[in-house]
Parts: C-alpha cells; sequence; structure tokens
C-alpha cells in the first residue's frame, strides 16, 4: 500500500492539499525539460505516457480503498495529463507553461465531457477525466505549433 501511496501521490505532492495537482503538473513540466533535447519527439515520451497512465490506474485504484474516490491526494492523474498535453511538443519554457495554462484550464473547468468521466468506477475515473483534459490541451498545444504562435 506504501508504494501505491507514493506513486499516487507522486513522492508526497498530493500530501500538500491545495494546489496539489498544479505542483504535480509542474513537477512533470520541470522533469520534461530537462530531459534530453528531442525527446518529446520520440517513441519513447509515448512509452513513458502510457506507463504513467498504466500505473496511475493501479495505484489510484488501490489507494482508492484508503483515501475514498478521487482522493486530493491522487495527483499521479495530472502528471499523467501533462504528459499528454506535452506530447511532441518542442522542448522550450514557453510550450511548458502554455502546456500547464492548458491542461489546468481543461482540468479545473472539465468541460466538453471531462466532467462525466469522474463516474467511471476508481482509478478509471480518476485517471480519465485528466487523461481527456491533457488531450484536449494537446489538441491547444498542437494548433499553436500548427499556427506557428510561439
Amino acid at each position: 500500500m506504501k508504494l501505491h501511496k507514493t506513486i499516487a501521490s507522486v513522492l508526497g505532492i498530493g500530501y500538500v492539499g491545495k494546489g496539489g495537482g498544479t505542483l504535480a503538473a509542474l513537477f512533470y513540466c520541470m522533469i520534461w525539460l530537462v530531459l534530453p533535447v528531442g525527446f518529446s519527439s520520440t517513441i519513447w515520451q509515448v512509452i513513458i505516457t502510457l506507463l504513467i497512465i498504466a500505473i496511475g490506474i493501479w495505484s489510484s485504484n488501490i489507494v482508492d480503498e484508503a483515501w475514498g474516490k478521487d482522493s486530493s491526494k491522487v495527483v499521479i492523474d495530472e502528471v499523467a495529463g501533462m504528459a499528454i498535453t506535452l506530447l511532441y511538443a518542442p522542448q522550450n519554457i514557453w510550450y511548458a507553461m502554455a502546456g500547464l495554462i492548458a491542461f489546468r484550464f481543461f482540468d479545473i473547468l472539465k468541460p466538453l465531457g471531462i466532467k462525466n468521466l469522474e463516474k467511471w468506477p476508481k482509478g478509471w475515473g480518476v485517471m480519465a477525466d485528466d487523461i481527456l483534459a491533457g488531450i484536449y490541451a494537446l489538441i491547444v498545444i498542437q494548433l499553436l505549433l500548427w499556427f506557428k504562435l510561439f
């Protein structure tokens, strides 16, 4: 159980309370920025993102028993959402900031069917809404790239 709490809380970030989701998303942005240049345009980022999602579902399912449904301590879902958001984006601070803003916008307001996914059971519901928020934010970032706005 301790391993799953550590994973679900992203090394304890989820224990900070209010703002933990934003801190976890920012944590992923910082890691993403220091990875080797070009990492974001490789299959490895996709593989790592899929692993984060799978481990997030698994750990969220397990901590659901102890912490209750969609506990604020679970922030691995924000990491997964940010990982999706930054897929194939150039690794620079501007895309990290734009991605963070876009992802948190969709994650907090939960428009376009995102809210409905929270109803899914246990870890699936915890992760699914952030996955969809990440997909919407990914679209925003890719549109910024396409229109060369950054």
